[in-house]
């Protein structure tokens, strides 16, 4: 392919590059972007054009990089990365104690929000901001500094710091179980109603897990939230008992408020991370808060005491 036009390429082309190159997929770019797949192969197309090679291999199993995509490919992170801190640079000129958090609405309600008292009266000065989203932010002009997110920590264009490791257990009210008898092994759950998340599966995989006999449970009834954080209310209120993450769970069982009525537990697949744009990282904002998020966490796996989980 002859290299037709020499002159720097658009920030939108780069970023749309960016995204297909990290999904390996013009779709999943899209949504990431906001825009079509026809928007993101189209300036794919544009690129290569002003390039003069081709950057992506397109085949019926999807694209992946070429030698030259790959070649390339550091070079266009490092010049948004450049982008994103002089814009990040200008934004915060005259408003340096502006600190904006995404997280799901999940980790925001039974995580970060109860805790967020100890952080402002340590930092009085930090005008904190929160927005609560399951949508995961890009950092292009959405006016967040960090995020906290739920997956497999493989986001290579940004800083990465690991918040907690999680696993998955029952929960459900303490006054539930005192109203029947005491729960008698994993199997013993059979007796109780089972509240699920819009994911009938979980209860079916942590049982399965587990080794317990599946045809003793009625998984395809009960009733089924939107998010986990209704699932939990639920379980407070002794509607029955529900599968619960660690984190998420944590201040209702050291309030009493919800109980484990078997021991047992499942390694969580994913865990929390906190992220942000590799050139902010540093700020001291930034540092500051994610420093208090770790200490928060790290606070929290070493005291959790014995009696959170009840009827062996």
């Amino acid at each position: 392919m002859a290299r037709i036009n020499q002159l720097p390429p658009s920030g939108g082309a780069l970023r749309a590059f960016d995204a297909a190159a990290r999904n390996l997929s013009f779709t999943d770019a899209a949504a990431e972007l906001n825009q079509t797949q026809g928007a993101i192969s189209h300036q794919i197309k544009e690129l290569e054009l002003r390039l003069g090679v081709k950057l992506f291999r397109r085949g019926p199993r999807g694209i992946s990089l070429t030698e030259s995509g790959a070649t390339y490919l550091p070079y266009v992170r490092e010049a948004l990365d450049r982008l994103r801190a002089g814009a990040d640079a200008l934004r915060h000129e005259g408003d340096d104690n502006m600190l904006t958090i995404s997280c799901s609405p999940n980790f925001a309600a039974k995580w970060l929000v109860p805790r967020l008292g100890t952080f402002s009266r340590e930092h009085p000065d930090i005008d904190l901001r929160i927005s609560a989203s399951m949508q995961h932010v890009t950092f292009d002009n959405d006016g967040i500094d960090l995020a906290v997110r739920h997956g497999e920590g493989d986001w290579p264009h940004l800083h990465v710091t690991q918040l907690c490791k999680e696993e998955i257990f029952p929960i459900c009210s303490p006054h539930l179980l005192r109203s029947r008898n005491q729960v008698d092994g994993v199997g013993g759950l059979a007796e109780f109603g089972l509240l699920h998340d819009q994911d009938r599966a979980g209860w079916t995989k942590w049982l399965t897990a587990m080794g317990a006999p599946l045809e003793k449970f009625e998984l395809d009834h009960g009733p089924v939230f939107s998010d986990a954080s209704l699932v939990m209310d639920a379980a407070v209120a002794g509607q029955g008992i529900a599968l619960a993450r660690s984190a998420l769970a944590a201040l209702n069982l050291r309030a009493g408020s919800l109980v484990r009525p078997v021991r047992d537990a499942m390694a969580a697949q994913f865990a929390y991370w906190i992220v942000c744009p590799k050139p902010r990282a540093q700020r001291p904002q930034i540092s500051g808060f994610r420093q208090w998020l770790v200490a928060q966490a790290t606070a929290e796996r070493d005291s959790r005491p014995d009696e959170l989980a009840v009827g062996d």
